[in-house]
């Protein structure tokens, strides 16, 4: 979320949930909506990267999700993205690498 902060974005959701999933981030940037899915792996292993598991299924789910969103709050018309923030973390618990994909699907 800091991440977001620090680069001009304003956090307006966190966690969303309805029957046809969760929204992890929901922010404003100018007269956006960004929905950013977050992935974090503790290292890229057997399971691949953090951005290798934002798949079309997902992709899918949380376009449907941020459907739900915009119709409860009546902003089917505003401009939309979908970002990704792909999180490495390292041995001692710390951010090893943070990548944000813009309009990332």
């Amino acid at each position: 979320m800091e991440h977001l902060e620090r680069h001009g974005y304003t956090i307006i959701g966190r966690n969303w949930r309805c029957r046809s999933g969760e929204l992890d981030l929901i922010a404003t940037e100018g007269d956006r909506i960004v929905f950013v899915e977050v992935r974090s792996r503790r290292s890229v292993n057997r399971f691949g990267t953090p951005l290798e598991s934002v798949d079309v299924r997902k992709q899918l789910q949380v376009r449907a999700t941020a459907q739900v969103f915009l119709r409860a709050r009546g902003l089917e018309h505003c401009k939309i993205r979908f970002d990704v923030i792909a999180v490495i973390i390292g041995p001692g618990g710390e951010i090893a690498e943070l990548k944000h994909i813009e309009g990332a699907f």
